[in-house]
């Protein structure tokens, strides 16, 4: 008998879920320990940050679009209504969804793909892994007896549910060339917390509530991200009736998602979303446009959630399923129509975003910071992170400090401490 089978409770969950890395003593039974874990994340300062922190447009691009937190507050929602419907704990899935985006860098996935360049000497960068490194390191809300900061301190069911790559650099699952997956979820110097909320779970295995937080993010970003690009004027719908921006679709999706669904499952998946007529022909920015958009929204979100509820029930009883007691099953044809979703923002939105100066400039900003703020640390960075490079055992460690403050920063805060920390090149 493991930790995972001992004193079960009628929600699914045992003692050692509940368990946290730090013991904190008593509480008041008015909150559960994962309602806590929730409240912790509400009440933190990098999950404020993310609303001046880029989903695909920038927060500054339109005052419609989506920044990192609305994202965030949409997957949450998303993510506990799956939960619940499964019988997770609804606290659970809700702080795994709050807190997927946490360690994400200023300007999106181009300033991760900067960060992971500028560290790659010392183990790389991924958003994921900044997440764990922020919920159990660098959060200030709870200090162990020994001084250490512990991050929010939560519970081993929270945290677990957070990870969405259980596994280090270069030890996850074979991609199709034979190397692994570019992403993980824990840099080297916290592999002992991660030990820990990864006890006596399955190896680079996600317990059922990452599974479900996976998901609701692929489900709001998918449909969201193509929301706010017809919005945007970058995207018409009626693309998904021309061949041959249908093969520009399958492209982008193949270039960068790979091939887990193939193009004859694509083009179905294409024909389904067609046929169910969620949207009408031109979009011309009323208000019943709007709702018209927004309608079709909450149905491809319902369509999605609902299709993967019923699969994952099928091979399962009524009762709660929870942590490794089941895994989420997405069919194939959901999956497929998610990636149609994600293929229309790639081909639309995010790979010719990727031609403009501004995606050049932005990741020399960050270059530039991690630049200056090494040469002139300490007296450059912020006093916790400050404190953090002088206990640093080394030039690595020290380097993964200075990578933790611009991690930390907004798009706007970037900006303007590259403006005051770096003088413009002469003419």
């Amino acid at each position: 008998m493991t930790a995972l089978d001992e004193n079960l409770s009628v929600d699914g969950y045992v003692d050692a879920d509940r368990a946290r890395w730090v013991p904190e003593g008593s509480k008041s039974r008015e909150r559960t320990p994962f309602e806590r874990d929730r409240a912790r994340l509400v009440h933190s300062s990098a999950l404020r940050r993310l609303g001046a922190k880029t989903q695909v447009l920038g927060p500054s691009s339109d005052d419609f679009v989506r920044t990192r937190l609305t994202h965030t507050l949409e997957v949450a929602q998303v993510g506990r209504e799956i939960g619940k419907a499964l019988g997770c704990d609804p606290d659970v899935v809700d702080t795994a969804c709050l807190a997927h985006d946490l360690g994400h860098p200023p300007f999106g996935h181009n300033g991760e793909r900067a960060l992971a360049e500028l560290a790659r000497g010392i183990g790389g960068f991924e958003g994921n892994a900044q997440t764990l490194r922020l919920l159990t390191r660098l959060e200030p809300k709870i200090v162990a007896p020994d001084g250490t900061a512990v991050g929010l301190n939560l519970t081993r069911a929270s945290l677990d549910a957070s990870v969405k790559y259980p596994w280090r650099y270069g030890r996850g699952p074979l991609t199709k060339t034979g190397r692994p997956t570019h992403k993980f979820g824990v840099y080297e110097d916290d592999l002992p917390v991660f030990a820990w909320l990864r006890a006596d779970a399955p190896e680079g295995r996600k317990c059922l509530e990452a599974q479900v937080m996976d998901l609701a993010d692929d489900i709001s970003y998918s449909v969201h991200d193509v929301e706010d690009a017809v919005v945007g004027g970058r995207l018409d719908l009626d693309v998904l009736r021309s061949q041959v921006e249908r093969e520009r679709i399958v492209e982008a999706v193949e270039t960068w998602y790979g091939d887990a669904v193939d193009a004859n499952g694509l083009h179905d998946a294409m024909d389904r979303l067609v046929a169910a007529r969620l949207w009408r022909p031109g979009f011309d920015g009323s208000r019943a446009a709007l709702a018209m958009l927004k309608d079709a929204t909450s149905q491809l979100i319902g369509r999605f959630a609902k299709a993967s509820q019923k699969a994952t029930r099928a091979g399962h009883g009524p009762g709660p399923l929870t942590r490794y007691a089941a895994d989420l099953v997405v069919p194939i044809e959901t999956q497929a129509e998610i990636l149609v979703l994600k293929g229309l923002a790639v081909a639309y939105v995010m790979a010719p975003r990727e031609l403009e100066p501004l995606y050049h400039r932005q990741r020399e900003v960050l270059a530039d910071l991690v630049r200056v703020l090494a040469d002139r640390a300490p007296l450059a960075l912020e006093p916790p992170f400050a404190a953090d490079w002088r206990s640093a055992a080394d030039d690595a460690a020290r380097l993964r400090v200075v990578i933790d403050q611009v991690a930390s920063l907004t798009d706007v805060s970037a900006a303007e401490l590259h403006a005051r920390l770096v003088p413009p090149p002469r003419r």
